[in-house]
């Protein structure tokens, strides 16, 4: 069972991060449009984060560094929890830059749904990934302390 489950969240992982690779490349070499996309939504987080630059063009290209970086990670799984929540952070950002359908005329209103919805899904999936083993290492590490306890008593 165990192997079957491992085998099944690697393939997870592998399937999950090409999206933020290519998205992340993009948003760095090209950020364009997303600039401007970005900029309410950029505004509206100052309030609660006065620190963040005022350039939108750095913080996309910073925003698809950080995506490109940690979909990397994601897919050769190196600190893949880590990765997904780093993927998590900036996905939400993200999908409320780029798919604020309520605010669209009808006409574009139902694609942007759509690419809200999948992002959500796949938000969800980063925060499984995030909490994958969460259990079995914090039940390994009170083994561990038992053990330790157990063998100074002695």
């Amino acid at each position: 069972m165990a192997l079957g489950s491992s085998l099944l969240q690697s393939a997870g992982r592998m399937l999950t991060a090409p999206i933020f690779i290519t998205g992340g490349y993009a948003a760095l070499t090209q950020p364009g449009g997303r600039v401007v996309m970005a900029g309410q939504t950029l505004d509206a987080m100052r309030e609660y984060l006065p620190i963040l630059p005022e350039d939108d063009e750095l913080l996309v290209r910073a925003n698809g560094a950080l995506q490109l970086a940690a979909g990397t990670t994601l897919l050769l799984g190196i600190k893949p929890r880590l990765s997904a929540l780093a993927l998590a952070a900036s996905l939400v950002p993200t999908t409320l830059a780029g798919h604020a359908y309520w605010e669209m005329d009808e006409q574009n209103a139902a694609a942007h749904k759509t690419h809200f919805q999948k992002n959500v899904a796949a938000l969800g999936g980063l925060l499984l990934v995030a909490g994958a083993g969460a259990g079995k290492r914090a039940a390994k590490k009170a083994a561990r302390k038992a053990a330790r306890k157990a063998s100074t008593q002695r």
